[in-house]
């Protein structure tokens, strides 16, 4: 497997080093050299395929031989260990649950394969590995339980202060061993900041051997894609078509992928990006300019994005053709007061507890409905976390009927531990040279 910079067509990698470089020099992102497109066959005998082999399948026709086959087997297997079903609410509309996995969110696909394959990768005696990682939510969680006692590895995990859950503060603060907590006095852009910093600083850079466990890693987007196949697989088996994904999206690494398994032949009628007010996305997409903002603290943190920086590798999809990907992609932006509704609403209609980002979603399939006026297409809204994760968001009726795993659990009897910082960049530099 071959990729390119987004920034430098001409600068060409081979899938081990864009794993551990995470990000090229010249600060775009890799992108495959070629995306194949997935066999026929395969697509219409998809539903006879368990989650695991459709993974195996995609990622097998991605990475070519990066990895023998008998090796990516072991580590999807090992990785994809969990569910992501597909459960319908109404003649059409379905929700697909990404929140099986230790972790609770959708992110641990991509974290545990990530961990899985940079654990591959590494050999015996080389220099540790710094895996950063900002965080606005959920990424924090599974990237450290993915990498938590993996040997050679150590991570440090950047998030704002105050704009996490309990929940997901525990996730990061109390694991302990090779895993690291900063919080940071600042926004989640900041700590996304500070990340890129680091991989551009020269002396950092000769005395650690850095990598990102965020989802501008290569590592991070493959995995992600399985659950788009696995979702069509599910409903295929139902007899639907004309599938419409509706994806909530901060960093839009989740989109990403469902594009990329879109560009190997996934069968999708349309996508839509469902933001919060951190809408740089859904503005784009109605007036064709892109123009960044601050973010803004919501209900849905994890969506609390102002400058995504997967959307380079979404435009690249597309050849920076902006009237294409407007005939595949709509986005809407919902307020926390909407938010809120949306929470309501789908307790009162479907006896359903969402989170936030989930309410967020369905809000945009509604929207999207009643803008084209399309009731036969199958919707499907992507849950992306347990709502156990936000107890303070619900009213007391709802948080009662919100079922808390044992790991949730366990966790809220352990200490956290996390050093302050605040947003400058010598001070997180200083920090990582403690390490040296």
């Amino acid at each position: 497997m071959k990729l390119y910079s987004t920034n430098n067509r001409d600068l060409r990698v081979d899938f081990p080093t864009a794993v551990f470089n995470s990000m090229p020099l010249d600060k775009g992102l890799y992108m495959p050299v070629d995306i194949p497109r997935l066999n026929q066959e395969f697509i219409d005998q998809i539903d006879q395929y368990s989650l695991p082999q459709i993974a195996f399948k995609v990622a097998s026709a991605l990475l070519k031989d990066a990895i023998p086959a008998t090796d990516l087997k072991i580590i999807i297997d090992d990785a994809i260990n969990f569910d992501a079903p597909v459960l319908r609410l109404a003649d059409n509309d379905y929700v697909l649950e990404l929140f099986h996995g230790p972790s609770l969110a959708f992110k641990d696909f991509g974290a545990r394969f990530m961990s899985r394959v940079m654990g591959y990768f590494l050999k015996k005696n080389e220099q540790m590995l710094d895996v950063l990682v900002a965080t606005s939510g959920d990424t924090g969680g599974a990237v450290a339980l993915g990498f938590l006692g993996v040997e050679n590895t150590r991570v440090t995990i950047l998030y704002p202060k105050g704009k996490v859950s309990d929940i997901q503060e525990l996730q990061l603060c109390t694991n302990g061993q090779n895993i690291h907590a900063i919080e940071v006095d600042g926004t989640f852009d900041d700590c996304q900041h500070l990340v890129k910093q680091a991989f551009a600083d020269e002396e950092l850079n000769k005395k650690l051997r850095l990598t990102s466990a965020n989802s501008i890693n290569i590592a991070r987007l493959i995995p992600q894609t399985f659950y788009y196949f696995n979702a069509y697989a599910q409903l295929r088996q139902q007899g639907k078509k004309d599938i419409v994904f509706v994806v909530p999206s901060g960093n839009f690494g989740n989109i990403a992928a469902g594009l990329l398994a879109y560009r190997m032949g996934l069968p999708v009628k349309q996508f839509v990006a469902a933001t919060n007010v951190n809408d740089t996305v859904p503005r784009f997409l109605e007036t064709g300019v892109y123009q960044t903002r601050p973010s803004v603290q919501t209900y849905a943190n994890a969506m609390d994005v102002g400058a995504p920086s997967n959307w380079v590798r979404i435009m690249d999809l597309f050849n920076q053709d902006k009237s294409a990907l407007q005939q595949v992609m709509k986005g809407y932006r919902f307020t926390d007061e909407e938010t809120l509704e949306g929470i309501d609403a789908i307790y009162n209609e479907f006896n359903y507890v969402a989170c936030p980002h989930t309410a967020i979603a369905w809000l945009a399939l509604q929207e999207y409905r009643m803008e084209t006026a399309d009731q036969e297409s199958t919707g499907v809204f992507l849950s992306t976390a347990h709502p156990c994760k936000f107890p303070d968001v619900f009213p007391k009726e709802i948080k009662a009927n919100v079922q808390v795993p044992e790991q949730v659990a366990v966790l809220v009897k352990k200490q956290k531990h996390a050093t302050a910082m605040d947003t400058s960049f010598e001070s997180f530099k200083s920090y990582l040279l403690t390490f040296c």
